[in-house]
C-alpha cells in the first residue's frame, strides 16, 4: 500500500524520478537509498549476504538503480525484477521525497560525513571512462549539463573540495547541495518504521553489530554458524579481492574498473588535504543546511550520536 506519494519529479540526464512511478512494489522489497559515495555498493553487499545467507560472490547487478535512465531502459529494468523469485533489492541516489514510499517495502538509508563523500566522489569522477560520460550525455536536455560539469571539474582534492562545496543546482548530483537535501530528506522520516538509518562510521567500526541490526530491520535470523563467514565476506578487503566478481561490469564504467571504484573505504582524507578556512567553510555552509541532529549524525553517526529515531531535530 502506498504510504506516501513522491512530491517532486527530479529529473536530469542521470537520473528520472518519474522511472519509480512504474515500480510494482513486492512484500519484502529492500530499497536502498542514498547520496551517491556514501557506502551504497558496501550496504548493498550487506543485504545481498543476509539475503542469500551464503558468503559466494555474487554480482551485484542483479540489484538495479532504478532511477538511473543512463544505464538501461525502463521495460528492461522492470523485466530483470519482475523476474526475480527471490526477495528484491533495489537502490536509488534521489532524495526521499523524490520517491513514493509503501508500507510494505523496507528502506536502508546509509549516511556518511560530507567531507569524506566528497573524497569518495572525487575518486569516481576522475575515474569514470569517456564511454560512461558519453552515456550519461546522451540524455542531455540542453547546453547546461552535470555530464559537463563532471567532465570539467577539478581533479586535485582541494579544489574539487571547493567547486563540491560552491552553490550548486538542484541538478547537480556532484554538489555538496544534492548532498545536503538528500540527507535532510532521509532525516525527516526518520521515524518511519519501514526505514532504517545506517552510518559509514558504525559499519567501520562494528561491522558484525551493524549487520546484526540490519538483519534485524529486515526480519531475517542470524545463523551464528555461517555468520563469521557473511561478516567476513563484507569487510572491504573481501570486497575488493571478489571485485571482479561482485562488480563486473566496473571496468566499463571506471579506469581500472573494481580496483578503483572500490578505492580505499577510509575515513578523513580530507585532513591532509583541506586548510583550515576550508573546514570552516564546510561548517558554515552545513550548519545552514543542517538541523543541529542532523548535523550531529552525520558527523559522528549512531555510536557517537545516538540513535536517530530517537534523536531530536
Amino acid at each position: 500500500m502506498l504510504g506516501r506519494a513522491a512530491s517532486r519529479i527530479v529529473k536530469n540526464e542521470a537520473i528520472d524520478s518519474s522511472r519509480w512511478s512504474a515500480y510494482k512494489p513486492r512484500s519484502g522489497d529492500i530499497i536502498i537509498g542514498t547520496a551517491p559515495k556514501v557506502g551504497t555498493h558496501w550496504t548493498l553487499q550487506i543485504v545481498s549476504l543476509l539475503i542469500f545467507q551464503s558468503p559466494k560472490p555474487r554480482d551485484l547487478e542483479f540489484a538495479p538503480w532504478l532511477d538511473a535512465q543512463f544505464l538501461a531502459p525502463l521495460d528492461e529494468v522492470l523485466k530483470k525484477i519482475e523476474s526475480q523469485a527471490h526477495r528484491r533489492i533495489l537502490f536509488s541516489h534521489l532524495p526521499f521525497d523524490a520517491m513514493p514510499i509503501y508500507d510494505e517495502v523496507q528502506y536502508i538509508h546509509v549516511a556518511r560525513d560530507g567531507r569524506d563523500a566528497c573524497m569518495s566522489l572525487l575518486n569516481h569522477v576522475s575515474n569514470m571512462t569517456t564511454n560512461h560520460f558519453n552515456r550519461i550525455a546522451e540524455n542531455r536536455r540542453d547546453g547546461d549539463t552535470i555530464e559537463r560539469a563532471m567532465r570539467e571539474s577539478p581533479r586535485q582534492p582541494r579544489e574539487f573540495f571547493l567547486y563540491w562545496i560552491e552553490a550548486g543546482t538542484s541538478r547537480n548530483l556532484d554538489r555538496a547541495d544534492w548532498f545536503f537535501e538528500t540527507e535532510r530528506s532521509y532525516w525527516s522520516e526518520r521515524h518511519r518504521p519501514n526505514l532504517l538509518l545506517v552510518h559509514f562510521n558504525d559499519l567501520k567500526t562494528n561491522l558484525s553489530g551493524e549487520m546484526r541490526r540490519i538483519s534485524a530491520f529486515l526480519e531475517i535470523p542470524v545463523n551464528e554458524a555461517i555468520w563469521p563467514n557473511l561478516v567476513e565476506a563484507a569487510t572491504f578487503d573481501s570486497m575488493k579481492r571478489n571485485g571482479a566478481q561482485i562488480l563486473a561490469k566496473a571496468e566499463h564504467l571506471f579506469r581500472g574498473g573494481h580496483e578503483t571504484f572500490l578505492h580505499k573505504g577510509t575515513n578523513e582524507r580530507w585532513r591532509d588535504v583541506l586548510t583550515e578556512a576550508d573546514l570552516e567553510l564546510y561548517e558554515k555552509h552545513a550548519h545552514s543546511a543542517l538541523s543541529p541532529g542532523l548535523f550531529n549524525w552525520l558527523r559522528n553517526g549512531r555510536r557517537v550520536a545516538g540513535d536517530p529515531a530517537s534523536m531530536p531535530d
